[in-house]
This record gives structure tokens, C-alpha cells and sequence, in this order.
């Protein structure tokens, strides 16, 4: 069975939201042999970034930035073998009070350093979580699992 690892900072009710909302896609009944292991970034060991098959990662934007939690989650990854990871896919969604280009980048630089492939555009949201913003995560999160599909 094919393993999604679903990595996030998750401090506010805001990316709460954002996190259910991947987690609903990423769960869709239709998606078969996909297992979804949900970690927050603090606790995830490298040891479960080698077992996983592909990533979807959320993040706060933090003062331009991805949030802490998720750097060091990539700090670590810095320390496995470096072709270890490569290609394995992902997607990201962020939320930030105004801006989230900061956060993007960030998070789009340390996958590029760790040769993972992103499958689609960001997913950034800004203020109150609309519904437009929630069916944009549930679909992201369906995305990302339905890429293991024919691996499973």
C-alpha cells in the first residue's frame, strides 16, 4: 500500500480547517490503496519521510516564511541520503494573515533541495478560510493521494 504523508504546523483554527479540508480529500472513498499518516511537522521523524510514497505539507506564513515546525522538519531530511527522496511528489498548502509568496518559496526551495517533484501550484489563502479556499485543499488533498494510486 502506497503511504501519504501529510506534514503540518497546525496553530490556528484557520489552518485547522485547511488540514480537514486535505484530509477530506486526501481520505475520498474512491481513492484505494493509499494509506494517509498524518503527522504534526515537530514530530515527524526521517525515518517516516523514507517510508512515505509522497508529502502533502501545511504551513502557517510566518514573517515571510514557512513556519518553523516545517523548516526543521526539513532540517532533518538534510541528514538522510540524498537520493533518498527523489521525486517523490508533494503538495502544499499555506495560510497567511496577508501574504504567503514568502512561505511559498521557502517551502518550494527546500523541496527542491530534497529533489521532490510538486505536482501542482500551491494552494495559498489569505484571511478567513472561505469555502472557495476549503474545496481548493479537499481537491489538493485528493490530488496528492490519487498520484499513488497506480503506485499501490
Amino acid at each position: 500500500m502506497a503511504v501519504l504523508l501529510v506534514v503540518h504546523h497546525t496553530p490556528s483554527p484557520n489552518l485547522a480547517e485547511l488540514l480537514d479540508a486535505a484530509l477530506t480529500g486526501a481520505r475520498d472513498p474512491d481513492i484505494t490503496g493509499v494509506e494517509v499518516r498524518v503527522r504534526p511537522a515537530l514530530v515527524c521523524a526521517p525515518a517516516e519521510a523514507l517510508e512515505a510514497d509522497a508529502f502533502l505539507l501545511g504551513t502557517p506564513a510566518n514573517i515571510g516564511y514557512m513556519s518553523g515546525a516545517l523548516k526543521h522538519w526539513f532540517d532533518q531530511l538534510l541528514y538522510l541520503d540524498s537520493g533518498s527522496l527523489t521525486r517523490k511528489p508533494y503538495g502544499l498548502y499555506v495560510h497567511g494573515g496577508s501574504d504567503t509568496a514568502g512561505a511559498v518559496r521557502s517551502v518550494e526551495g527546500a523541496a527542491a533541495v530534497m529533489n521532490l517533484r510538486r505536482i501542482r501550484p500551491a494552494v495559498e489563502v489569505t484571511g478567513a478560510i472561505t469555502r472557495p479556499a476549503r474545496e481548493a485543499c479537499t481537491d489538493l488533498g485528493a490530488l496528492v493521494a490519487a498520484e499513488l494510486m497506480d503506485d499501490a
